[in-house]
This record gives C-alpha cells, sequence and structure tokens, in this order.
C-alpha cells in the first residue's frame, strides 16, 4: 500500500450523487492530494458503494490503482454478524457494486456479540487467498475485543474506526484525569488509544466535527460558544478556518489518527483537506482541547 494519508474520504453522505457528480467530487479529491475511501455496505444501503462503482467505470481517467478503497461489514437490519459466511457474501456484494476485484481493507464495522473469532479468521484467509482483500482492521472495538481476534486471525489488523473529536474525546481525557473523580477520567473503551499506538493500530476518527450523540456539527454551534471563540480567533492566527483548525487538531496528536472527513460538499473537503499543512503549537492544541469543555487536573 501507498504512504499513508491523513485524511480518508468518508463516503457515507454520497449516495445521493449521480455517477457524473462522483466523478467530479473523487477529481476534486484528487486535486486536494486525496485518494482514500472509506465506505460500507449499510451505506445508502450500498447506493453509495453503487455510485462510486459506476462512476469508476464510466470515467476512464480515475485508475483503480491510484484509489485506496475500503469497506466495512456486519451490520444487519436489526443484528450483527461476523460469521463466516456473512463476511465472504459481504465481500462478494461490496466487489460487485464497486466494480472492482479487490478492497485495500476490509473492516469489521462492529462488535458482533455472537463473534466467533475462528470463523472470522477462515474468512480473512479465504479473501486474502483469493487477493479480494489486502488488508484488515476493526471498527469500534475496544481492546479486549481485538485481542480475542488477534488469538485467532493471522493477518495484522492494521486500523480502529473509532468516534473522535474535539468534543468527542474521552480517550484522551481518561488518560489526562487519572486518578480523579471527573467525568471525564471513567475508561469507556479501555485506554483504546493507548493500546492502539502501543501496537501500531491507526486510529480512523469517524465524525470528527461532531458533538456527542450525533446532534449536530460543533463549528458555529452555540452550546460550544468557547470553543468557536478560540476557533475563529485562531484561524485569524493560522490564517484558516475553524473546519480546518478542527481537524488539524486531531492531526497533531502524536498517534497518528486518521480523519474521516463524512462531506459531501466539495468546498468543505478542501477545508479539511488544508489541516495537513497546519502544525498547531502545543499551547493551541491545550487552549482548544479547554474550550472544548474538558478539563485539565
Amino acid at each position: 500500500m501507498r504512504k499513508q494519508s491523513s485524511i480518508i474520504i468518508g463516503c457515507m453522505r454520497l449516495a445521493g450523487k449521480t455517477p457524473e457528480e462522483m466523478a467530479r467530487f473523487i477529481h476534486t479529491a484528487s486535486d486536494c492530494g486525496l485518494s482514500w475511501y472509506d465506505h460500507a455496505d449499510i451505506y445508502g444501503q450500498g447506493q453509495s458503494e453503487r455510485v462510486f462503482g459506476e462512476a469508476l467505470a464510466r470515467d476512464s481517467s480515475i485508475r483503480r490503482e491510484d484509489l485506496i478503497i475500503q469497506s466495512k461489514c456486519g451490520i444487519c437490519k436489526g443484528y450483527y454478524d461476523l460469521s463466516k459466511e456473512h463476511i465472504i457474501e459481504s465481500v462478494e456484494g461490496i466487489l460487485t457494486r464497486l466494480k472492482t476485484d479487490y478492497l485495500d481493507i476490509l473492516l469489521l464495522h462492529r462488535p458482533d456479540a455472537l463473534v466467533e473469532p475462528e470463523e472470522v479468521a477462515a474468512a480473512f484467509d479465504e479473501l486474502e487467498a483469493s487477493g479480494k482483500v489486502r488488508a484488515f482492521g476493526v471498527s469500534n472495538h475496544k481492546p479486549s475485543q481485538i485481542e480475542l481476534l488477534k488469538k485467532y486471525v493471522r493477518q495484522d489488523l492494521m486500523y480502529n474506526q473509532l468516534q473522535f473529536s474535539l468534543a468527542v474525546s474521552n480517550m484522551v481525557a481518561n488518560g489526562m484525569e487519572v486518578n480523579m473523580e471527573t467525568s471525564g477520567s471513567y475508561d469507556h473503551d479501555g485506554s483504546v488509544l493507548d493500546y492502539c499506538r502501543i501496537h501500531d493500530i491507526t486510529i480512523q476518527a469517524w465524525s470528527p466535527f461532531q458533538k456527542p450523540g450525533w446532534k449536530g456539527v460543533l463549528i458555529g454551534d452555540t452550546e460550544y460558544a468557547e470553543l468557536n471563540q478560540v476557533l475563529n480567533e485562531l484561524s485569524v492566527t493560522y490564517d484558516s478556518t475553524p473546519t480546518t483548525l478542527a481537524a488539524a487538531w486531531i492531526l497533531r496528536h502524536p498517534a497518528g489518527i486518521q480523519i474521516i472527513t463524512g462531506t459531501a460538499n466539495e468546498d468543505r473537503l478542501r477545508e479539511i483537506s488544508a489541516a495537513e499543512s497546519i502544525e498547531l503549537s502545543r499551547e493551541d492544541w491545550y487552549r482548544m482541547y479547554l474550550a472544548a469543555g474538558h478539563i485539565l487536573p
């Protein structure tokens, strides 16, 4: 796989585009230096993958080998399924919709309470041997769940998608507020940030601009007035925008966290991509962290 990008294009909101609009979006992303795409078989009930595949098929200037395409499986209507049969079947459907012979990366979308890790291992072996999947990872998994999979899976689990933003950042806060009785001190995820760093698993941050509970975006929200004031002030300092700085805050963390954009707007994509050229100072990183409502002991 080519050099790892810091920014991944989330395709969840792209289901409503026509193939022509999708092709233009891909070209815009390329102009921004972005080529990594994140899909899931449930996005738009498969329509996000379908329209993306149509764009690849119709526009010969978009070369599959220039793209990194990952997708996720395991979420069904009313239940989760990480059985071997479902994983294999899901990948076949994903490849058909994307009109490609292989996925660069397959992620297990959510932990399945009934998972049999031996079946996951068998599915991964079959998919790797056939050349249909080149790398593997998980999404929304905590360390003990990853360790259970690793007991049987031969392949490296290279990625873990987790919700992370200035406001949704308990995996930072619980490490900062150690040995305290504050709300941020509670460990909700088994110290997954440190675990992933120790085991060379790259965290991919989904909903990087969202408030807790998917209740809207942070930027411009009156509930986060102090944060937005700081973002506006720092926008002048860094000759940037609040959105770009919110993304740069994530990229500044030494864990090498990637951002999943999740936007269908080309201008917003350009804003987010600009974060790669910004290096926040340590003082400004902490200033933003405190303004988002966190504390320092």
